[in-house]
């Protein structure tokens, strides 16, 4: 038993007397791989702020993430060589080999964000602070990471839309071009005339500075409605973001609203007729004769039998005789 021990102090002190020998390789090389951490860290806001205003800014980001991630990588492999000598990086590209597949099938999602988001930086669909619409989410985007984008909502919500998600879906851009245009269907009575009212709402946004005039505000009769004649309201706003949009609808719908107002143009609410019928006629339950409850038509006279006078809900009637 004492022999067994020996033997594993043995080993035990071997180990520890290795560990001394490789403790200055290892200070080192961690020194170097948070060296190179700081290089990269610095080297990416340096690519950033030189390329700024050469190309895009989404360009920019993917510029200075692959100068950041390949700096790391070196340091990486410088400080596994420092660590162990014998350890080159040809030895790490082998072991990586191995396990690749694997790890590959490990991390299949996250690498599938990260090609994403690269490919979404590259191509720009949309860029920082633009609005857009996805699915069920509408907000302005504040950041695109390796994994996700980042959007707030206009009611101050984060939302984080994984970027293979984004890159694969479709979305609209609500900032894509400079203008944007708004509409509002307006419903006027049946009585009114379609061209009054029509002069009089495009009168009422020439006179609004935040109404694009060229593309110029139209109208357009859409439809005839429950309640009367709908007609649609289109103008341009610039710049198109939400904010601006809700500001200038409000301005634009309260000044249509005095100006029909004022020329007398009705704005009516939807009516509905309810009929009342007794079901006391001879004819119903025959679907091919009763009236649904509308009067009698043209000499046409109910039985006397059925008229209960002024009983109420039914029609009195004289006795002819």
């Amino acid at each position: 038993m004492s022999e067994e021990l020996a033997i594993a102090y043995q080993r035990m002190h071997a180990l520890g007397v290795q560990a001394m020998h490789m403790l200055p390789n290892i200070v080192i090389a961690v020194l170097v791989f948070l060296l190179f951490l700081l290089i990269a860290s610095q080297t990416r806001k340096i690519v950033q702020r030189i390329n700024i205003r050469k190309y895009h800014q989404n360009l920019v980001i993917v510029l200075g993430r692959m100068v950041q991630w390949g700096l790391i990588l070196l340091g990486v492999l410088l400080s596994v060589t420092v660590a162990f000598p014998s350890f080159t990086p040809g030895n790490l590209i082998s072991a990586l080999g191995i396990t690749g597949i694997a790890i590959g099938f490990a991390f299949k999602d996250i690498f599938e964000n990260f090609l994403a988001g690269i490919l979404i930086l590259v191509t720009e669909p949309f860029k920082m602070g633009d609005q857009i619409v996805f699915g069920s989410f509408e907000g302005t985007i504040e950041e695109i990471e390796a994994r996700a984008t980042k959007m707030r909502t206009y009611d101050g919500r984060l939302v984080v839309i994984p970027n293979s998600e984004l890159y694969k879906g479709s979305f609209i851009v609500n900032t894509a071009y400079p203008t944007r245009r708004l509409q509002y269907d307006v419903v006027i009575g049946n009585g009114d005339g379609i061209a009054t009212a029509k002069k009089v709402m495009l009168e009422a946004l020439h006179g609004l500075p935040d109404v694009e005039q060229d593309p110029a505000p139209d109208v357009l009769l859409m439809a005839y409605a429950d309640a009367g004649v709908a007609i649609r309201l289109r103008w341009w706003i610039k710049p198109p973001r939400r904010s601006d949009a809700l500001e200038i609808q409000d301005q634009v719908l309260e000044k249509v609203k005095a100006a029909l107002t004022w020329h007398g143009i009705d704005l009516p609410y939807p009516t509905h007729q309810v009929l009342f019928h007794d079901q006391t006629e001879d004819t119903d339950g025959d679907r091919r004769r009763q009236r649904e409850g509308w009067p009698a038509g043209q000499g046409e006279v109910p039985h006397p039998a059925r008229c209960l006078g002024d009983e109420p809900g039914r029609a009195a009637f004289r006795d002819a005789d």
